[in-house]
């Protein structure tokens, strides 16, 4: 790619942050962990689409069945081991409908805008299909950084 490249708003072959905080906290769904904020429609898009393939995906668990953010966080997440699991449900629940407020919530870049790509004001992330799951990968190397130093800070938090 060239140092010059510019990125569009509305290139679905994008996904476009800016590094912030969410206005909840959360301990279950992963996206709510995350400092990445995103700036699109099309990123939130993603984000929903996401959030939603994960909850759709259902596990059997202690006699009930689950959604996939309430698997992982039983799978992955020491603090929430220690909890009933009607308690993680309902838990996984509020996170949930927190997390789209705050989505519906966000202030966007316009789908005509465009973004260099080389900056440090945004994190972009070229989405590549691999089978039927979309990968997300490092655009920059801001970008490449910031995920290194993000997924270490989020196991730590965990653990």
């Amino acid at each position: 790619m060239a140092d010059d490249e510019i990125i569009k708003c509305d290139d679905i072959n994008y996904a476009i942050y800016k590094i912030g905080e969410w206005e909840n906290d959360y301990e279950i769904n992963q996206i709510g962990l995350s400092r990445e904020i995103p700036v699109t429609d099309l990123t939130v898009f993603h984000m929903k689409f996401s959030m939603d393939e994960i909850r759709n995906t259902k596990f059997d668990m202690d006699d009930k069945q689950v959604n996939g953010f309430v698997a992982i966080a039983e799978q992955l997440n020491p603090k929430i081991q220690e909890m009933d699991l009607d308690e993680v449900i309902e838990l996984e629940e509020k996170e949930y409908q927190n997390i789209i407020k705050e989505l519906d919530a966000l202030e966007l870049l316009d789908e005509k805008e465009s973004v260099p790509l080389n900056t440090e004001d945004y994190l972009i992330y070229k989405l590549e299909k691999e089978h039927h799951v979309t990968k997300s990968i490092p655009a920059n190397e801001f970008t490449r950084q910031f995920y290194i130093s993000e997924l270490k800070r989020i196991k730590e938090a965990l653990d």
